[in-house]
């Protein structure tokens, strides 16, 4: 995922568009969950304001979850829910093509093939791949092919840009590697993507451990914000978080990682720089800064939340999102299976 003040470095393999078209945009996450206030500013809502300039595939990465131990029921519970989240945040399937992964044939074939071009020792230096690896038991081979496959959901719909955070770099690397390679061993087919990528330090870090992210994996719940957070628990949240003895409301990363997280957060909700910020509450107290951002976060995120509740029990409806939203992926992803498969000389 991105992060807020993004700015999309362009490839140099874009000969192919035109001045009338607009460029393609291929994003998903995986169902594991409720999204957090990390996730949203981060992420959906730059996703939001993206629809009306590219061409956008919203993809919900099913296919992905099950490279780690997952329940049936509940994969599918979740798939609901991270559709009705996205749409509750601004993504609106009349603009964009929202769909699961599973829900498209063509993902696997091509990552199959995809994977026939890539060194095995590279995917085994993938980071996540080894740090993932040292807390399974059992590891599938699924985990170390995580790479080519996201590799084939971005090339399948050949992708100029795609929204990643620093976690996945890596594996962008290995998609703009593999689509010069089968670029040079048959014939130019695919664009070599270019990542939509934050500027650094815009992250949201967890309330409790300003130190690290904003996490739904963090030990302590009660420093992560979920969009579906009731108003009551947001405040609460937020009124707990970690600050310091200090007493001054002013930006500072290295000595003050607590207060700085809430300034951050305060400014990507309210628009406020940071100077303003600290000009506003200046000599005031925490307890009086915390309300302010609470309030601010409350506001922001409960519009979003009631609407996620509409959504959620509305399964008829969802299943006609992604149903739209599968066929017009389908349609875009057999021109380009079409394509790969005729260069690779199978038989269609």
């Amino acid at each position: 995922m991105f992060t807020i003040g993004a700015k999309v470095i362009m490839s140099d393999n874009n000969s192919a568009n035109t001045a009338t078209q607009k460029q393609v945009v291929l994003t998903g996450a995986q169902p594991t969950g409720r999204l957090h206030l990390g996730n949203y500013l981060g992420a959906a809502l730059n996703w939001k304001k993206m629809q009306d300039d590219y061409t956008c595939f919203f993809m919900i990465a099913n296919q992905h979850a099950i490279t780690v131990p997952t329940v049936a029921a509940e994969l599918r519970k979740n798939t609901y829910s991270c559709l009705a989240q996205y749409m509750a945040c601004g993504l609106d399937p009349a603009k964009s093509s929202l769909f699961a992964q599973s829900q498209v044939i063509g993902h696997t074939e091509l990552a199959w093939i995809l994977g026939c071009l890539c060194p095995l020792g590279q995917l085994e230096r993938m980071t996540q791949f080894k740090d993932k690896a040292k807390k399974q038991i059992s590891v599938g081979a699924g985990l170390l092919y995580y790479p080519a496959l996201m590799a084939a959901d971005i090339l399948l719909y050949n992708a100029h840009v795609v929204p990643v955070g620093e976690d996945q770099k890596q594996h962008l690397e290995i998609t703009r590697d593999l689509a010069d390679k089968f670029n040079a061993t048959y014939s130019p087919t695919f664009n070599v993507p270019a990542p939509f990528i934050g500027k650094a330090g815009a992250r949201v870090m967890s309330l409790q451990n300003p130190t690290s992210k904003m996490s739904k994996s963090d030990p302590n719940q009660a420093g992560t914000v979920y969009i579906v957070d009731t108003d009551d628990v947001i405040r609460k949240k937020i009124m707990s978080a970690v600050t310091d003895s200090e007493g001054s409301i002013r930006a500072d990363a290295e000595n003050k990682p607590g207060v700085t997280n809430l300034i951050s957060i305060y400014s990507a909700v309210t628009g406020t720089s940071v100077a303003d910020i600290e000009a506003e509450f200046a000599g005031k107290g925490y307890g009086d800064f915390k309300k302010a951002v609470a309030d601010a976060v409350v506001a922001m995120l409960s519009p979003i939340r009631t609407r996620y509740e509409e959504l959620v029990s509305q399964k008829d409806y969802l299943d006609s999102v992604l149903k739209a939203g599968a066929e017009a992926a389908q349609r875009a992803a057999n021109r380009t299976l079409s394509k790969v498969y005729r260069k690779v000389g199978f038989l269609q």
